[in-house]
C-alpha cells in the first residue's frame, strides 16, 4: 500500500504532465493566432480544422489542472488525435505525397500554400504535428498513471 508521501509525489507528477500538455497546446494556439493576427497568414480549411481541435485542449486542460480531474485524459484525447490525424494529413498533402484530384482546398487559401520552411523542411502543417504528436503520448502517459 503506498505512503501518504508516495501518494502526493505520484499526484505532484500527473500534475506536472498535464501542465506541460497545456503549456504546449496553449504555446501552439498562441502560434497559431500569432500567424494569422500578426503576420497575416490566411489558414487554409485544413488549418482551421485543427485549430478546432486544439484551441478547445487550452480550456479544458486548464480545467483539469486546477480541479485536477481525474477524467481530462477522456476528453482532451480525442480531440488531440483528431488534430494529429488531420495535421498528418496535411503534412502529406503539403509534402505532395496525397494527389492534387483529392486536395479538400479547391476554394479560399490553398492548403499547400508556403508561408513558412524553416531548415528546408518545418512548415506550419508540420508544427501542427508535432505538436500534437508531443501532446497525445503525454496524455497517454498520463492516462496509464492516473488509472493505477
Amino acid at each position: 500500500m503506498p505512503t501518504l508521501d508516495q501518494t502526493s509525489n505520484a499526484n505532484c507528477a500527473n500534475w506536472n504532465i498535464l501542465f506541460i500538455c497545456w503549456l504546449l497546446a496553449t504555446s501552439s494556439t498562441m502560434g497559431s493566432v500569432f500567424l494569422s493576427h500578426v503576420m497575416e497568414f490566411a489558414p487554409c480549411v485544413l488549418c482551421w480544422y485543427q485549430r478546432m481541435c486544439l484551441f478547445p485542449l487550452v480550456i479544458l486542460l486548464a480545467v483539469g489542472l486546477f480541479s485536477f480531474d481525474k477524467n481530462v485524459v477522456k476528453y482532451t484525447l480525442p480531440l488531440a488525435i483528431a488534430g494529429w490525424l488531420t495535421a498528418f494529413y496535411h503534412t502529406l498533402l503539403y509534402a505532395g505525397i496525397i494527389p492534387k484530384n483529392i486536395q479538400p482546398c479547391t476554394q479560399g487559401v490553398s492548403c499547400t500554400e508556403e508561408y513558412i520552411n524553416m531548415f528546408g523542411f518545418i512548415t506550419i502543417p508540420m508544427l501542427s504535428l508535432l505538436s500534437f504528436s508531443m501532446i497525445i503520448p503525454l496524455l497517454i502517459i498520463l492516462n496509464r498513471r492516473m488509472s493505477r
